[in-house]
């Protein structure tokens, strides 16, 4: 177990840089599926560089491919991959009060071994090695995408994800809170129940709900009953309005709505359609457009008016990474900047 002296920020404090990985193989994705999600990781990286530094993992074999579809300014590294989500398979970096940076190895296995990932397994220590810090490791078994830090102390998770047999079998919830706030740095955790089996991910926060600041979060609904996530949605939210953040500050709501449409070539039963998946990234937050106008536009505008309006936010089709069942926050990992990374 981690020493408390390390805490995870908020995605929106100051980034060293973004860690992708340009990971799809026709395996996982299909032949048709497969140029499109290629498309999508170089579109969401070339945007991220005009604001970030961006580091894409990528295998040797598709480097020339890689080099083609990015922009110069954006880095790539060969390192084997099984797939492209590094928000999973990637470490979460964390900073102690002297400014020094580590990264921390949560064990990923697969979401609970639904997928191959002996190559993934090992991501988070290729990248702790990559960006110089010191991994740490970890007794729990997760996901970057399982937890939402407010930096401040305070968390979001997902029952069904972490307290879930598939990985931590016999561990309590006063277990895994106690492992994560040693981890993370965290003083309160609050629980949503999530939904097992559902996606391959057992229902990450990051489909659910974000920390946009301190006690500000965005949180998805579905508002069609037909529809498995109208229930789940609609119970995150009740059980949201009722709880406050460590300094026990009232939680304050707003609400992203899923787009009542989403491209026909795409859709599919795992297409992720919701606007909860953003990314923040230095001056500028990237988010989904799935071409229901509507929802597009009452999306982007709430999160410019009420989470960043110093942010620009910029509006990306990704498609192929939803048809996939995940987002763009679901793709990027951010490293935190640190003091010493300025002095160096």
């Amino acid at each position: 177990m981690a020493s408390s002296n390390w805490r995870m920020p908020a995605e929106d404090a100051p980034h060293l840089r973004t860690w992708m990985a340009f990971g799809a193989s026709e395996r996982i994705w299909g032949r048709d599926l497969l140029p499109e999600v290629r498309r999508n990781l170089a579109i969401l990286a070339n945007t991220i560089a005009r604001y970030e530094p961006v580091t894409m993992l990528v295998r040797e074999a598709e480097y020339d491919l890689a080099a083609e579809l990015m922009d110069p300014a954006v880095e790539l590294v060969v390192c084997p991959l099984d797939d492209l989500w590094i928000r999973d398979t990637g470490p979460v970096f964390v900073l102690d009060q002297r400014g020094q940076k580590a990264a921390v190895n949560l064990n990923f296995n697969g979401w609970g071994e639904k997928q191959a990932h002996t190559q993934d397994a090992q991501v988070a220590a290729f990248v702790a090695e990559q960006a110089g810090v010191e991994l740490l490791g970890a007794d729990i078994v997760m996901e970057g995408g399982g937890i939402e830090v407010d930096g401040l102390g305070t968390a979001l998770a997902t029952e069904s994800c972490i307290l879930n047999d598939n990985r931590n079998p016999g561990w309590t919830k006063a277990d895994c809170e106690a492992e994560l706030k040693a981890l993370l740095g965290l003083e309160k955790i609050i629980w949503l129940p999530g939904v097992r089996g559902q996606d391959i991910t057992d229902g990450h926060i990051d489909f659910y709900a974000r920390f946009a600041k301190k006690n500000v979060l965005a949180v998805g609904y579905e508002p069609d009953p037909s529809f498995a996530d109208h229930a789940i949605t609609q119970e995150n939210i009740d059980l949201l309005r009722g709880e406050t953040d460590l300094r026990n500050v009232s939680l304050q709501l707003n609400i992203l709505e899923a787009p009542g449409v989403v491209n026909p070539d795409y859709e599919s039963d795992e297409f992720a359609a919701g606007y909860v998946g953003f990314y923040v990234c230095n001056d500028a937050v990237m988010l989904q457009s799935f071409g229901d106008e509507a929802a597009d536009t009452q999306a982007r505008q709430v999160l410019k008016r009420i989470y960043f309006p110093d942010r620009e936010v910029v509006q990306i089709q990704m498609d192929g990474i939803a048809a996939g069942g995940g987002s763009i926050h679901c793709a990027t990992q951010q490293e935190p900047l640190s003091p010493i990374d300025l002095e160096g």
